[in-house]
């Protein structure tokens, strides 16, 4: 547990979900409605979560409203654009002392893609290549725009960035160093190499069904990622704050070997190291809900499973997840996992997967662990309660 717990007193994200906490949780209340979609992304059609028409045209002006936004990865401008409703929101004012650590598994995909594809036609590189490909870019221009003045990190720790961002944030709070952060993940993955690299691992969906993810479907006989471009990010505080939208009580991280370089152990060891370590000396039975990573993989659903069976073998949570609904964000994943447990709690409501049967609804939530997972086993665990 944490020395002293820490407040999340804004919340911001743009995703195929919308961009406001309102839209989001009328989209999450709505049944069976999902937000996956077939593109063409390069030379074929798949299936994607993509922002929609309102909400690129705002990213669009945001480009063209500074000369040096104009040749950033989208990305970045996800990430400016989320920050800017995040510091609204949590009241804290541009150019004060606040720390930034906003990551992304892929980082400038668009960006990078193009850059290569000149090198390869011409032979040469633009002089702007590296700058704005690397993965500094995306706090530092989310400083630069907001005129921070704490530390500002950038990371990519695969699909768990966004919750180790959380982490880090935790360890510089606990530390006495600063009392504030802004965290999360961005990512902007629907690019033909980006897809291609999913469909080599033969995890991508190809379904034909009224779901094309299934997420937390463990009679699935095939793999349904979906990939979804998004930003989520949260505003930190120290101690339990009267307008905090939720407290963070507990934070776990595990890294188990692998015998694989993709894949985590039959029972996710890491998961279980991670949400024990979140749970600390509360007893696993006060858990209410565990918003899942379930990347709509067969291997990566059931392992995380079979954690949380291993886990809460005396009572198990209410599970549930997002990506059936809006497909796997990468970096971006974990802030709407949080985000989405947030809303749960304020609403005290469970959200249920429509193709998922339950036995019961919990009737209250007061407490809610969220997890998240990347290749290479790196495992977090962020443990939630209300104000």
């Amino acid at each position: 547990m944490l020395k002293e717990p820490i407040s999340i007193t804004a919340l911001s994200s743009i995703s195929a979900l919308g961009e406001t906490q309102e839209e989001v949780w009328q989209v999450y209340s709505s049944k069976d409605e999902h937000f996956l979609s077939e593109a063409n992304i390069g030379e074929q059609k798949v299936w994607v979560s993509q922002l929609s028409e309102s909400i690129k045209l705002k990213i669009e002006d945001l480009r063209q409203s500074d000369t040096k936004y104009k040749l950033l990865d989208d990305s970045v401008l996800f990430a400016i654009y989320a920050a800017r409703k995040a510091l609204a929101g949590a009241r804290w004012e541009k150019g004060t002392q606040f720390g930034i650590n906003i990551g992304s598994s892929r980082g400038a995909t668009s960006l990078f893609e193009k850059y290569h594809k000149a090198f390869l036609d011409e032979g040469k590189s633009s002089t702007l290549s590296s700058p704005t490909t690397t993965l500094g870019n995306i706090s530092s221009w989310v400083a630069h725009d907001l005129k921070s003045k704490g530390p500002e990190i950038s990371h990519s720790i695969t699909c768990s960035t966004a919750l180790h961002a959380v982490l880090n944030a935790a360890a510089w709070i606990q530390s006495g160093m600063t009392d504030k952060f802004l965290v999360g993940g961005s990512e902007a993955p629907l690019t033909p190499f980006t897809i291609a690299q999913m469909q080599a691992l033969k995890v991508y969906s190809r379904e034909k069904s009224d779901y094309p993810c299934l997420a937390m479907d463990l009679d699935k006989n095939r793999n349904t990622m979906v990939l979804g471009e998004a930003a989520g990010l949260a505003c930190l505080e120290k101690g339990n704050k009267s307008n905090a939208l939720a407290v963070i009580e507990g934070i776990g991280y595990a890294t188990e070997p692998l015998e694989h370089s993709v894949s985590i152990s039959t029972d996710a060891q890491c998961f279980q190291d991670s949400m024990q370590m979140a749970l600390s000396t509360l007893d696993s039975s006060q858990v209410d809900a565990v918003v899942m990573h379930a990347p709509g993989t067969i291997k990566g659903d059931e392992s995380e499973f079979n954690a949380i069976q291993k886990v809460f073998c005396n009572k198990m949570p209410f599970l549930t997840t997002n990506k059936w609904k809006v497909g796997h964000t990468f970096g971006a994943s974990g802030l709407l996992s949080l985000e989405m447990a947030v809303l749960m709690l304020n609403h005290q409501r469970p959200i249920p997967i429509p193709f998922v049967t339950y036995e019961a609804l919990p009737k209250t939530i007061e407490k809610v662990m969220v997890n998240a997972v990347g290749f290479g086993g790196n495992a977090v665990s962020i443990l939630l309660s209300k104000r």
